[in-house]
């Protein structure tokens, strides 16, 4: 599928947000300043445009990060790329478009400083421009916002690999205490003495019989 196919599948409104933000971008190379200075050697006023490129700062800076931001969401969203944004696509390309018009509403007071220290700079019809591509930024987010449409979904992680099953464990041998008892209730086989311990020899006790008679004393 070609990429003019993948917009064209793109909801209205999210494909509205690319085509504010492309203006915008576009707008940055319309004369957005007008710059009134006497060159040296003459006394007539000499006025010359600048574009958002001839005075690059701060501001036309954010302006080109706004329109790039959106362009890449729009551009992710057509070919189906599954991430979440905070508050989704429609609050991030309002506050993109809110912040891009804040500037340049900010810029229309506040002129950029130029080389020429005796220059004078006034405004230019491409700022205006600019001004309408960041209205209807925000516009067209608030637009994506309200339809509030789903979000591609996410790809299905890989499940790990099933871990081997544990062999189980052998059950554990209980003891009864009335075995116990049996044991040590038990006689031994052998009857009689105890045995002596080898290499201890027995005492002999003297045969009665052969005990001498005691003799009556004579009277």
């Amino acid at each position: 599928m070609s990429a003019v196919e993948r917009l064209r599948e793109l909801p209205p409104e999210l494909r509205n947000a690319g085509i504010a933000a492309a203006a915008l971008a576009a707008s940055l190379l319309l004369p957005w300043y007008e710059k009134s200075y006497v060159p040296s050697g003459s006394r007539e006023f000499v006025q010359s445009n600048l574009s958002a490129f001839g005075v690059f700062s701060f501001v036309e800076a954010a302006v080109l990060l706004v329109a790039a931001g959106v362009l890449f969401l729009v551009w992710a969203r057509a070919n189906q790329r599954a991430f979440h944004l905070p508050g989704g696509d429609g609050v991030a390309i309002s506050i993109a478009g809110g912040w891009a018009l804040l500037l340049l509403v900010w810029r229309l007071f506040d002129k950029p400083d130029v080389s020429d220290p005796g220059a004078t700079v006034g405004i230019q019809w491409g700022i205006f421009v600019a001004l309408l591509a960041a209205g209807a930024l925000l516009a067209a987010g608030a637009r994506v916002r309200a339809v509030h449409r789903p979000e591609p979904p996410n790809p299905v992680a890989e499940e790990p690999e099933p871990r081997p099953p544990r062999e189980p464990r052998p059950p554990r041998r209980r003891t009864e205490s009335t075995a116990v008892t049996e044991v040590l209730g038990e006689r031994p086989e052998w009857s009689g003495e105890a045995p002596e311990p080898p290499g201890r020899a027995r005492p002999s006790r003297p045969d009665p019989s052969e005990e001498p008679t005691r003799e009556d004393p004579l009277f």
